[in-house]
C-alpha cells in the first residue's frame, strides 16, 4: 500500500499526548520520519516506542517551547541532518485559566502568548527556509472555536488563539506564490487532557478520541493538499 508521506520529514509540537501524539503516529504510519517535540522525555519515549512497533521512525526533541533560543537552533539542526522539512504541525498549546480577564494573572497571560503565539512565530522563522527547500512544504496550526467567540472567562485563551489565527493566515498569504501551503485546523471537542481541564463536569466518553482527527491532519500535511489560508473544521 502506498504511503503519502514516504521519504518525507515532519515535525510535531506537543507530540507526547493528545492530538499531537495521535498526529505523530499517523504521520509515521503514512511514511514520514517524525520529529517529536515536547517537554516530557518519558512521554516522547512512549510515543517513539509505539511508532517503532508499527514500523515507523522518529527523532525525539525534548524542548520547552518557551525556550525561544532553542527553537531558533532547532531549524539549524534539522537543516544539518535533513536539509529540508516537509511538514510542520504546530499543535502545542496551553489553556491558561478559565477566569475573568480581571483575575487573569500576568504570568499566565504571558504564558498564553509565549506558547500559543510567540513560539509558533519563532518556529515559522526557524523552519521557513526548510519548508521552502521541500518540493511541497506544508504547515498546519491548531486553533479553536474560542478564537471567534467572546465567551465570558475564556478571554485569555481566546485572545491567544485569535492572534495565532492572524499569524498563520498572514503567513499563508505570504506563501501564496510558493510551494508552501499553510492552514488552520479547528479540531473541536475531543477527549484530551486540556478539554478535561476546561470542562471538568463533562463525560469524556461522549467525545471522540484524538485519533479521530489524525487522518485529516495527514491529508492537510500531504503534498496533495492544495488548500492555503483556510480554517478547516473537523466534522465528526
Amino acid at each position: 500500500m502506498s504511503k503519502p508521506l514516504e521519504g518525507r520529514v515532519a515535525l510535531v509540537t506537543g507530540a507526547s499526548r493528545g492530538i499531537g501524539q495521535a498526529a505523530a503516529k499517523a504521520l509515521a504510519a503514512a511514511g514520514a520520519h517524525v520529529i517529536l517535540v515536547a517537554r516530557t522525555v518519558g512521554g516522547l519515549e512512549d510515543v517513539d516506542d509505539e511508532i517503532q512497533k508499527a514500523g515507523g521512525s522518529a527523532t525525539l526533541v525534548p524542548l520547552d517551547l518557551k525556550d525561544f533560543a532553542a527553537l531558533d537552533r532547532l531549524g539549524a539542526s534539522i537543516y544539518e541532518r535533513w536539509g529540508k522539512l516537509d511538514a510542520f504541525f504546530g499543535n502545542a498549546g496551553v489553556l491558561g485559566a478559565v477566569t475573568p480577564l480581571t483575575h487573569l494573572e500576568p504570568k499566565l497571560f504571558q504564558e498564553l502568548l509565549d506558547v500559543n503565539v510567540t513560539a509558533n512565530w519563532r518556529l515559522i522563522r526557524s523552519l521557513h527556509p526548510l519548508l521552502r527547500a521541500s518540493d511541497a512544504g506544508r504547515a498546519l496550526f491548531v486553533t479553536s472555536g474560542a478564537a471567534r467567540k467572546h465567551t465570558p472567562f475564556w478571554g485569555g485563551y481566546a485572545m491567544a488563539k485569535a492572534a495565532l489565527e492572524s499569524l498563520a493566515l498572514t503567513y499563508a498569504a505570504e506563501c501564496a506564490d510558493t510551494t508552501i501551503k499553510v492552514n488552520l485546523l479547528s479540531p473541536g471537542p475531543l477527549r484530551t487532557a486540556m478539554r478535561a481541564r476546561a470542562m471538568p463536569g463533562e463525560d469524556p466518553q461522549t467525545l471522540a478520541p484524538p485519533d479521530a482527527v489524525a487522518p485529516l491532519i495527514v491529508d492537510l500535511l500531504s503534498p496533495s493538499c492544495e488548500k492555503n489560508g483556510e480554517r478547516v473544521d473537523f466534522r465528526r
